[in-house]
């Protein structure tokens, strides 16, 4: 019987941190996508000169060697930065900034459009008719 109930506890704390590396590496995946996106550009422009330069002295396609190892290098970095995490113990749950994680959405928001003065009494005056 406690066999049985230590195997369960071990299997829901892999699954646990299978879980918490897998939401890291999409979180910090999306992150350097969307707010990375001026780095991102940085990174293209200096590869790309790169690979101009380099296809002189290769005789193979540089622009593939660069290109891979740069989206290598991105990659392995997020996997490193997401498996320290885990590590540490950090839950993507724990973290304040992340907020659509946590799965509470605040509804009491209201949308406001810049051509509200112009359009809502219209709306209004619509409902009323």
């Amino acid at each position: 019987m406690q066999v049985s109930q230590s195997q369960s506890l071990v299997q829901t704390q892999f699954f646990s941190v299978i879980k918490s590396f897998l939401i890291w590496c999409f979180t910090l995946t999306v992150c350097f996508l969307v707010v990375g996106f001026p780095v991102v550009a940085v990174i293209t422009a200096m590869t790309s000169i790169f690979a101009i330069a380099l296809q002189s002295v290769l005789s193979m396609s540089a622009v593939l060697l660069v290109a891979s190892s740069v989206v290598g290098l991105n990659l392995s970095a997020i996997v490193l930065i997401s498996a320290g995490l885990t590590l540490k113990g950090i839950h993507p749950q724990e973290v304040r900034w992340l907020r659509w994680l946590h799965g509470k959405q605040n509804l009491k928001q209201t949308a406001k459009f810049a051509s509200c003065p112009i359009t809502c009494d219209l709306i209004e005056q619509s409902k009323s008719i």
